[in-house]
């Protein structure tokens, strides 16, 4: 019979720990008598046993580092306080992994740490996939309340290497011993009772005590193991008796030698948990350790007998070893190196394609926890906004700082006709095709699609067909509030200057300065953006005591000239303020501002912050410029923008991750998505893993912006261009008809014509050209249509790759998801292993005129460039304020190499003119003018207000799982500019939605057209 028993002390742990370091004696064998004969006693060592687990376990350990190189089974020990008896048991913790081979950390919180504190912690630990045990020291020694149950129970059962969670409590006590992790003690005393070579099954075993930590565990090990078990506790009746028939007997009473020798039935073994204290005068410290089993007198009866100290104790620590060794071979049963551990949405394609709308509806996408999870955020990284989108925290950043970065891929295209050329459908395309269809870590980053003007329907999408990212709606409507968040910051800034206009009207010096720096509790102090003007001023003093009168009139008045008018007024979809003050403002959208390309280029917080300070607002009477920082509002800005900045987390049809990150202009401002989305994205995928980015408008535009400006800013070098060509757009730069957004295709693009296809190639040669200028191999992407021939495909592939491309491949992503681009994805692959020596166009030290005319001269192949007198006046101010140095982000219509929109294909023999030259500042370049754009009329003649109507919210609720909006369309329009893309809008008032009737939301975007 087997007899167990365990103390329900609640010093139990505190004497289990002891016995980790404590010596034992090694294995024997010692005489003893039964009934006048004579036969053998076996003393089972604790330290020999654990000696050699910890021998196979250091084996097991180099194999799975030679089978996955530098991998290591990871360990946290988490302790509250600065017990002394804790520090000890953690040292042997420590110590015996370092010598078994595993990676152990000590996380040691103060006496002060709350239970909300303890909890954040052990989550943090929980989702770190290179740690697999987790070791919480009891006792918790906070100063504060601590639920003991609640913070073990926090561990995650995959990580509790201790046992103690309920989950792997609860599968104990149904026998899944496969699935779950045996507290460290019992599975000890188990491992000491196999080396008696004595079988479990069926023999009676008692157990004394009934401990969570011990008895429990220990009664549940031995029924498993198909013994008769018995467990004993404090209001057992004849307690000799149950012992007396116990073949085994585990005993942890925490109670010294309360088990005598004479109960112990002959021949039995007896496990001995228990550590005590009792007075020895013979000892130097006046006691001696003995165990709950009187060891004398019992070893003369049992047939094996474990001593104390040198029986359990060493077991335990060996046991904790053998469950996170345990725990890093599960892990590794899915683990792939450099590979997520992410599942796909299998798509269920149809012919001919539904809607946008209604082929996004009809997936189920995974909640945004999931998938956050399975790239590698933390919990804590990530702010969940509803089940399909949450902001990406920018700590990431910093936890992955020390890891490689992934592959960089950018998507460019051709000349664009009005209906675009699907870079955007292609780049989502590409990132499907890499990572549910070859298995690959790929994320892509992209722009939010923007607003008009009054319901104006200008703006980009989010791909089309099965090629889009979603929730489509509500990345077409507001997201996460982003550019609402800009235009706020925008109209600040207006506001800002027109009050210091008011007040300087109004009062006189001394009342600025009172109003600035006012007296609290009869003292003035300066705030730091205060400070910063003094400094900037020339002012070094600090106490506002000792200004003199000048010093407080160039501190207090800005001076700043009524008739300038540099800083635009923020729209959403209404010109707030006809005041005749606010008559002298321009009105620019949101996405035109340099707030936005502030937001898009900004490496973090605090530059974002440096870069509002530096925003030119407007001048003084004397002509120097008045920046944000002077008006005392840069730190509020970046108030306001604090949740704008982090990367919004959305999801492809087919599970794939996206970054959706900002929205600036590719003509007045640099039209990429944000440096901060494409640096998380390259941290997160990994060195073998794909980011794919895309550059607005053709690479003559945005490509160009992307490497010259955001590269700059960034540090960031891309592997691979990809650039996007449609058949019907060489078809129009070959001398077709012109393409009207609404109306039918003319005969010429639903037709095979190879000569018209061969005279636009040559617009594909010169963009390719313009690819190759920067030194990076170049994959051109056909992106095929259902009127396109297998003729006209293999023409474009060919004159792709004569042109110099590495490779050009047709795709059809739109139609069949990422199955229809994986051999775009293996191109890209290839060429990702190509050598590359990225070059910028220019060196930023340059003459502006001379960069303006590189740009003209290589990009768009002008003979040169005509500065008008306006421009050339602004050169001289600017290189006199030495802005001359900052690269140049070109404002010209997309629809042509030259500033003529008229002129399609490769035009020559034209010089540039350039009408004016703006600076963006805090944004980091000088922006020339070629066509002169009014930043806040490009809408169309028409809104869709007249169109909206509104619907309850119970009527557009058809299903008890997620809205439906069946009706959430709008009419395509026929009246629309050349250069507008479609954008679905709403206005949300209680429970009711403005909606327009009519087709699919995103059927004039580009790349998801309804096909010709």
């Amino acid at each position: 019979m087997l007899f167990v028993s365990l103390s329900p002390s609640p010093f139990l742990p505190l004497k289990c720990s002891t016995m980790y370091f404590i010596g034992a004696l090694a294995l024997r064998h010692t005489a003893r008598c039964w009934a006048a004969r004579c036969t053998m006693s076996t003393v089972i060592s604790g330290n020999k046993t654990s000696l050699q687990v910890r021998e196979r376990l250091k084996r097991d350990v180099d194999k799975m580092g030679t089978q996955f190189p530098g991998f290591r089974p990871g360990l946290v020990v988490l302790q509250v306080g600065d017990r002394e008896d804790s520090n000890l048991y953690i040292s042997m913790k420590l110590k015996a992994a370092a010598e078994i081979g595993i990676n152990a950390n000590h996380i040691r919180l103060p006496k002060t740490a709350t239970e909300a504190e303890v909890l954040h912690s052990i989550t943090e630990v929980n989702e770190n996939p290179a740690i697999h045990g987790l070791i919480v020291q009891l006792p918790l020694d906070s100063i504060h309340p601590m639920d003991t149950e609640r913070v073990t129970n926090a561990v995650s059962p995959g990580k509790d290497v201790d046992g103690l969670t309920s989950i792997n409590a609860g599968k104990l006590s149904r026998g899944d011993l496969g699935d779950c992790f045996i507290p460290c003690t019992p599975n000890g005393c188990m491992e000491l009772i196999r080396q008696t070579g004595l079988s479990v099954a069926g023999k009676r075993a008692v157990v004394i005590g009934r401990s969570k930590i011990v008895g429990a565990p220990m009664h549940d090990l031995l029924l498993w193991s198909h013994a008769t078990v018995t467990t004993c506790h404090s209001k057992t009746a004849d307690l000799a008796a149950e012992v007396g028939r116990a073949d085994i007997l585990v005993v942890g009473a925490g109670k010294a030698e309360m088990v005598k020798g004479e109960w112990v039935k002959k021949g039995a073994v007896v496990i001995d948990c228990g550590i005590n204290h009792i007075p020895d005068s013979s000892k130097a410290s006046g006691k001696r350790v003995v165990g709950d089993v009187h060891y004398p007198s019992a070893k003369k009866r049992a047939g094996f007998i474990t001593p104390v100290p040198g029986g359990v104790g060493p077991m335990t620590v060996a046991m904790l070893m053998e469950n996170t060794v345990q725990s890093a071979k599960r892990f590794l049963q899915t683990y792939r190196p450099q590979r997520w551990n992410i599942t796909y949405t299998k798509l269920s394609v149809k012919t001919p394609v539904p809607s946008d709308t209604m082929t996004w509806r009809s997936c189920s996408p995974k909640p945004i926890t999931q998938l956050a999870r399975e790239i590698g955020l933390l919990s804590t990284e990530v702010d969940v906004s509803g089940k399909t989108k949450a902001k990406v925290q920018l700590d990431v950043i910093k936890r992955l700082q020390n890891h490689p970065d992934g592959k960089y891929v950018v998507v460019t295209g051709i000349t664009p006709t009005p209906l675009g050329e699907g870079k955007r459908t292609i780049a989502l395309g590409l990132a499907q095709a890499l990572g549910a269809h070859l298995n690959l870590n790929a994320l892509t980053c992209v722009r939010q699609p923007t607003h008009g003007l009054d319901f104006g329907i200008r703006g980009g999408a989010i791909g089309g067909g099965y090629s889009q990212a979603i929730p489509m709606e509500e990345v077409n409507l507001h997201l996460s509030g982003d550019i609402q968040a800009v235009t706020a910051a925008s109209r600040l800034v207006a506001d800002a200057v027109e009050a210091c206009l008011f007040y300087e009207s109004k009062q006189t010096d001394r009342d600025l300065y009172d109003r600035l720096v006012p007296l609290n509790e009869g003292q003035r102090k300066f705030s730091p953006i205060q400070l910063r003007r003094l400094k900037r001023l020339e002012i070094e003093k600090t106490d506002p005591a000792t200004l003199t009168d000048e010093e407080m009139t160039r501190f207090a008045r800005l001076d700043i000239e009524p008739e300038a008018s540099i800083w635009g007024r923020g729209l959403d979809t209404k010109n707030h303020g006809q005041s005749p003050m606010e008559k002298r403002w321009t009105r620019t959208v949101p996405v035109a501002s340099e707030i936005m390309a502030i937001l898009s280029l900004a490496n973090g917080l605090e530059d974002m912050r440096q870069r509002l300070a530096k925003i030119v607002v407007t001048t003084n009477r004397s002509g120097k410029p008045i920046t944000t920082e002077d008006l005392g509002i840069s730190g509020v800005l970046a108030v306001l923008l604090r949740d704008a900045i982090k990367p919004n987390l959305i999801q492809t049809l087919e599970g794939t991750p996206v970054l959706v990150h900002t929205s600036p202009f590719a003509d007045i401002a640099h039209g990429n998505p944000s440096v901060l989305a494409d640096k998380i994205a390259l941290k997160l995928v990994g060195p073998a893993g794909f980011v794919v980015t895309e550059a607005g408008y053709g690479a003559d535009i945005g490509l160009e912006k992307f490497f010259n400006i955001k590269c700059r800013s960034s540090g960031l070098r891309p592997q691979v261009v990809v650039l996007v060509v449609t058949v019907h757009g060489l078809k129009l730069h070959g001398g077709g008809p012109m393409v009207v957004a609404g109306q039918p295709h003319p005969k010429e693009y639903k037709e095979e014509s190879i000569p018209l296809l061969e005279k636009g190639c040559s617009h594909l040669r010169r963009q390719v050209q313009n690819c190759r200028a920067f030194g990076i191999p170049v994959v051109v992407a056909v992106n095929a249509f259902k009127t396109d021939t297998n003729a006209e495909l293999d023409l474009v592939c060919r004159h792709g790759k004569l042109a110099g491309a590495f490779d050009a491949v047709r795709c059809s992503p739109w139609a069949e998801g990422g199955a229809g681009a994986v051999e775009l994805g293996e191109a890209v692959q290839q060429a990702a292993e190509e050598p590359s020596q990225f070059r910028f166009l220019y060196d930023a030290e340059l003459p502006i005129t001379d960069k303006i005319r590189t740009v003209a001269m290589e990009m768009y192949g002008a003979d040169d460039v005509e500065l008008l007198p306006e421009a050339r006046r602004k050169v001289d101010l600017y290189t006199e304020r030495g802005y001359a140095n900052l690269p140049i982000c070109m404002a010209k219509t997309p629809l042509s190499l030259s500033h003529d929109p008229e002129r399609k294909g490769v035009p020559t023999g034209f010089v540039l003119p350039i009408q004016d030259i703006g600076v963006n500042v805090g944004a980091g370049y000088l922006y020339p003018l070629v066509n002169v754009m009014d930043r806040s009329t490009l809408v169309p003649s028409k809104s869709h207000l007249p169109d909206s109507q509104v619907q309850s919210w119970h009527q557009l609720h058809n299903s008890p799982s997620r809205i439906k909006m069946e009706n959430f369309q709008y009419q395509k329009r026929r009246d629309v500019p050349l250069y507008v893309r479609a954008v679905f809008f709403h206005f949300c008032l209680p429970a009711t939605l403005y909606t327009v009737s009519g087709h699919s939301p995103t059927s004039l975007l580009p790349g998801t057209r309804d096909r010709p």
